[in-house]
């Protein structure tokens, strides 16, 4: 063996140990590539997971806006019909039969211009009503709402056209009155739609929304039947009055309720919570005063209730009442829902000439039981 052998043999050795220690010497690991693609599966579904969470909240957002426009715009449908109704009764009933019961005292012409400004009134809220914008759901509440409207303003043109006749003499102003007194039945005809379809569809839908509804007036805008009647509506017009209007051709005409009691429960005016053991069938007492000077005849006196959206009315009529006197008068209401939330309303429907309205009515907050 030669110094070169033993050289070279020398030298490889520690040359084979650090390429054995160097990491070149290691067999490749294809862990490191592995750990990126989990990684970025990883990352993929977390987005996939925030952007469903993002998604589901952008539906729950845009669900409850479109939910708070729906309420919004049934509560403002809500809120034009109990302002078409107020102004209806105030602007055109009110003065229109005020005007009718005066006539007498005022010349033809004034009295024609009177009425066909009302005229022109209630041709006003007729448009304005079918203009309103309407939720679905109160579709049925909108065509008995322009109905009522189109038929007063139809009278209104009718009484337009016949009061100047009406305040001449002979036939021809008896044909008119009781051509006038017939139209006041289509007067009639709007009130019943008021009652029986506008104001309960109205509530029913609101109250199926939980959400509080206006207080539309149940005022009808036909003050009392008499003005159904030819005779009296010649006596209240042309101031002619038969013998059993003389009584009530001078002074003040008022009507004042005094309260309302179911049995031995006299009931507390709003916003106190009346828990009254009745029956389904309660029979309401109601004390009537009149506070004008002089005998009021044909006093109707109304009870309404109204419990789970619908409305349970009743009426009785007073035949005659001398001024400062008081009466009880019996009105017995049938299937009143029990053991529920319910609001009664008494009214007395206002006398020919009486402005002062306000102590006619009454609301009562009740829940009835057995």
């Amino acid at each position: 063996m030669s110094f070169f052998d033993d050289e070279d043999e020398t030298q490889t050795v520690p040359r084979r140990s650090r390429r054995a220690g160097s990491s070149e010497g290691r067999p490749r690991s294809t862990r490191g590539g592995g750990g990126g693609d989990h990684e970025l599966v990883v990352r993929r579904r977390i987005a996939l997971g925030i952007a469903i969470v993002v998604l589901i909240v952008i539906v729950l957002v845009v669900r409850g806006c479109v939910q708070s426009e729906a309420l919004t715009a049934l509560k403002e449908y809500d809120h034009e019909v109990a302002t078409l109704v107020s102004e209806s009764n105030s602007q055109v009933s009110l003065p229109l039969f005020t005007a009718l019961t005066n006539a007498s005292n005022k010349t033809a012409i004034q009295v024609e211009t009177q009425i066909n400004q009302l005229r022109l009134k209630s041709q006003e809220l007729a448009s304005h009503a079918s203009s309103l914008s309407v939720p679905g759901e109160l579709e049925s509440a909108q065509r008995s709402l322009v109905l009522a409207m189109n038929l007063r303003e139809e009278t209104m043109t009718k009484l337009a056209g016949l009061i100047g006749q009406a305040l001449g003499s002979g036939a021809s102003s008896s044909h008119a009155l009781t051509l006038m007194a017939g139209d006041m039945e289509i007067f009639l005809a709007s009130d019943v739609l008021f009652s029986q379809r506008v104001i309960p569809y109205v509530e029913q839908t609101l109250a199926a929304k939980n959400v509080a509804a206006s207080r539309i007036s149940s005022t009808p805008f036909l003050p009392n039947l008499g003005w159904l009647e030819p005779e009296t509506m010649t006596a209240r017009v042309t101031g002619k009055g038969t013998s059993s209007e003389s009584s009530t051709e001078s002074g003040t005409h008022g009507s004042a309720l005094l309260g309302v009691s179911v049995g031995t429960n006299k009931l507390a005016p709003e916003p106190e919570e009346n828990h009254v053991k009745s029956g389904a069938n309660p029979t309401f007492t109601v004390a009537v005063e009149n506070d004008g000077t002089a005998t009021s005849k044909e006093v109707k006196v109304e009870i309404t209730v109204t419990a789970e959206g619908k409305k349970f009315t009743a009426s009785r009529l007073i035949n005659s009442l001398a001024p400062e006197s008081k009466v009880n008068v019996e009105i017995p209401v049938d299937g009143v829902p029990l053991n529920v939330g319910a609001k009664v309303e008494a009214y007395i429907q206002p006398l020919p000439g009486e402005t002062e309205t306000e102590n006619n009515k009454a609301v009562y907050l009740a829940v009835f039981s057995g």
